[in-house]
């Protein structure tokens, strides 16, 4: 099993930059993908970015192209999302999560999660 552990969330003003950190543990030397997701108040869990299988490309909602940026450092079992030019509707407890196998963005197929960080943008 991995286990996940985010940092990195807080509160900043709208136009701001947050990066978001997810450290992988445990049974990582099976192949994966890792990815973020993000749930507001009252909302379903949404795809935000991920790493496709093949570790090289990446994916973005289109609510978040061009602003965020999901990146890895393979040696730490580490993923990053820097996130520039935020605004109110970015609030959310950002996730990440593991997936095996081709890409899908439906939170039902992915896991394990981490406990989340909450993001809070202010206007």
């Amino acid at each position: 099993q991995v286990q996940l552990v985010e940092s990195g969330g807080g509160l900043v003003q709208a136009g701001g930059s947050l990066r978001l950190s997810c450290a992988a543990s445990g049974r990582t030397s099976s192949p994966y993908t890792m990815g973020w997701f993000r749930q507001a108040p009252g909302k379903e869990r949404e795809f935000v970015a991920a790493f496709g299988w093949s570790g090289s490309s990446t994916y973005y909602a289109d609510s978040v192209k061009g602003r965020f940026t999901i990146s890895k450092d393979n040696a730490k079992n580490t993923v990053y999302l820097q996130m520039n030019s935020l605004n109110p509707e970015d609030t959310a407890v950002y996730y990440c999560a593991v997936q095996r196998g081709p890409l899908r963005k439906t939170a039902e197929a992915w896991g394990p999660w981490g406990q989340g960080t909450q993001v809070t943008v202010s206007s």
